[in-house]
């Protein structure tokens, strides 16, 4: 059975957070928004850590005989740890976001200290950074590490 891989970016569904006019930027609500969006994401994550699991300890029980169906299988196998090492990473940096939300630390960039912005955020809930500060950080590192 090949293997895919599938990119967890935020989770599958949510409601985009509309804003009162003049609504303060990191109200509670606001902060409940992107709590509820990482939870729901983390939730995800962890799902797909059992399906992969689960897929690993069905799979590992097929002894192919021919060398070629043995290597696919073991490629397969790679790509999934791989990939579950990335949510691993990612599940980390979801905590983290959390414990910034519940510090009331959260949405503001660590560079400059300016919003982040809301739509930013639902795009990518653990940016730490501004679009201008992430972007000069790119290019930095497009510079320094080619």
């Amino acid at each position: 059975m090949p293997v895919t891989e599938k990119k967890m970016d935020v989770p599958r569904k949510f409601v985009p957070y509309e804003p009162a006019k003049g609504e303060e930027y990191m109200n509670e609500q606001q902060l409940e928004h992107f709590r509820d969006i990482l939870l729901t994401w983390k939730q995800e994550l962890m799902e797909e850590v059992d399906r992969t699991v689960r897929h690993l300890q069905e799979d590992a029980s097929n002894n192919y005989a021919d060398p070629a169906d043995r290597a696919t299988q073991e490629e397969g196998f790679s790509l999934e740890l791989r990939t579950r090492d990335r949510e691993r990473k990612l599940l980390k940096k979801i905590h983290e976001t959390i414990d910034k939300i519940n510090e009331d630390d959260y949405g503001f960039c660590e560079a400059c200290g300016v919003e982040i912005g809301i739509r930013r955020l639902e795009a990518r809930p653990t940016a730490t950074l501004c679009v201008d500060c992430k972007t000069l950080a790119e290019l930095k590192e497009k510079q320094l590490g080619g």
